[in-house]
């Protein structure tokens, strides 16, 4: 009485539509990760990349500034340490990895 005569559907037609519609689908997805390339991946290795050519070419006398906001002067450098002097005869030895910037000479007085 209120169940309605259920009705059989076709089935679709075989043939070639099933990849172009499934290729369709996919493509948003993968516009979206090449978009997201560009903008997010791309430009973080590129900063990577020149941190660490920065953190290999550091020689002694460089002034630098720390990721915990020292500043000071280079005096010994070793593969992972280097000694920074951060005000007449107080030296700190701080991991190569902590330098995030090298100053102009002379901004560090």
């Amino acid at each position: 009485m209120f169940i309605s005569s259920a009705f059989a559907q076709t089935a679709p037609a075989a043939g070639g539509g099933d990849m172009m519609s499934s290729l369709g689908s996919m493509l948003p997805l993968v516009l979206m990760f090449v978009v997201l390339y560009f903008v997010m991946i791309r430009p973080q290795m590129k900063r990577q990349k020149e941190a660490r050519a920065m953190i290999e070419a550091l020689a002694k006398g460089d002034e630098v500034a720390t990721a915990g906001g020292l500043l000071g002067k280079i005096t010994s450098l070793n593969d992972q340490y280097l000694g920074l002097e951060i005000a007449n005869g107080v030296e700190i030895k701080v991991q190569r990895s902590a330098v995030v910037q090298v100053l102009p000479k002379g901004t560090v007085k």
